[in-house]
């Protein structure tokens, strides 16, 4: 790879690499390497780590009020092979890896390629010039991704979204009451209410405790301001 490419490479990155081999090797497949061992198939391992450890640790600090199943959530989303091709397509760097001939009609349609590509840059950066910078390049394309990711594990979700709110904004948690249960065993309502700091919410009616806390969490949120509107037909 010439110097022009590392250059035009480097400024797409935002990083300027003490060892260029290392850019280079990110960006050596192992079909376009004479070993294996010179390929960036071990610079992949090691990018999904660091990749994986700068999202737990960023979605667990700004996701404060949610619980272990909604996190996994949005860092598989965040994670996945898919994600990190349509990063690496968006910045156009796929059109730099070196692929083996009978690779080379297929470069733009393997997303499998892309994604390892992403993994191989994040490692070369983080060997090169350490975690700091490689949270930087991360955080910088995945941002405004995390927070997209967060919106659609939110639709719907009011009791996550009350929780962080509480605990971001009011130094409390909520906390949910059964106030009646009606009808029979195998089909019995219930009205639940969301108490907090000592204000009492309105409550609501469900099919079963899930749903009734889904609801009487959303009428907390429209009390407070926080979102407007109307209650929207939840599922149990």
């Amino acid at each position: 790879m010439d110097e022009a490419t590392l250059q035009q490479i480097e400024q797409i990155i935002g990083h300027t690499f003490s060892n260029r081999n290392l850019l280079s090797k990110a960006f050596t497949h192992s079909s376009a390497a004479d070993n294996r061992l010179l390929s960036n198939e071990r610079l992949e391992f090691l990018g999904d780590a660091v990749l994986a450890v700068v999202i737990c640790q960023t979605i667990f600090e700004r996701f404060r009020g949610y619980l272990e199943g909604d996190l996994t959530k949005i860092k598989s989303m965040l994670v996945s092979r898919r994600t990190c091709a349509r990063i690496t397509k968006e910045l156009g760097l796929q059109q730099f890896l070196s692929v083996g001939k009978g690779m080379a009609s297929v470069r733009g349609l393997t997303s499998s390629l892309a994604a390892g590509l992403l993994e191989a840059i994040i490692a070369a950066i983080y060997i090169d010039s350490g975690f700091e910078a490689a949270k930087s390049f991360i955080l910088r394309n995945f941002g405004p991704l995390i927070e997209q990711a967060n919106a659609e594990e939110s639709q719907g979700n009011f009791k996550s979204v009350l929780q962080q709110y509480a605990q971001q904004h009011l130094n409390t948690t909520p906390v949910y009451t059964v106030l009646d249960e009606r009808g029979p065993d195998h089909n019995k309502c219930f009205e639940s209410a969301v108490v907090m700091a000592g204000r009492h919410f309105s409550s609501a009616w469900g099919t079963n405790k899930k749903e009734a806390e889904q609801k009487a969490a959303l009428n907390a949120l429209l009390e407070l301001g926080v979102l407007e509107g109307s209650l929207p037909e939840l599922g149990g």
